[in-house]
């Protein structure tokens, strides 16, 4: 099956300045700040996760990532190593899904990495929210990279 080439929505450890950006260092054409409404950011076991918001009103600030095709592929099955994430497997640590996400220049579809509803109330019962949705949660939102 063909992936939808969209891009990403990051909030977490793939972000710049954070422990796995290098994942995406040097195959990226745009990231544009961003957020994800609908959505409750929480700090876990290690790692940051969303999941999403019953009451739809929470906010997750992270950025847009778009990447190239020549990337495109090999970015994909990255991310979806380093997430956990198998297609159709309920083992899954996330669940890779299509939201919108809210830009300054307009809403666009996008992969966004989410705790999947089976795995979320046994992750947020041990874990701490982040009320402003901004990942790192104790210090300014990281820069956003040119490339």
């Amino acid at each position: 099956m063909t992936e939808r080439h969209l891009p990403f929505f990051v909030y977490g450890t793939l972000r710049a300045g954070q422990r796995n950006h290098g994942l995406l260092r040097g195959r990226t054409a745009a990231w544009t700040p961003a957020t994800l409404r609908g959505a409750l950011l929480f700090h876990g076991p290690g790692y940051p996760f969303a999941v999403d918001d019953p009451a739809g009103a929470a906010v997750v600030h992270g950025d847009l990532v778009d990447i190239p095709a020549e990337h495109y592929a090999r970015v994909l099955a990255d991310l979806d190593l380093l997430e956990s994430y198998v297609p159709g497997d309920p083992g899954s640590l996330y669940d890779r899904v299509v939201r919108d996400v809210h830009t300054d220049l307009g809403v666009r579809p996008a992969w966004v990495y989410l705790a999947p509803a089976r795995r979320a109330a046994g992750l947020v019962a041990a874990a701490r929210p982040i009320p402003t949705g901004r990942w790192p949660a104790d210090g300014p939102g990281p820069r956003t990279p040119r490339s």
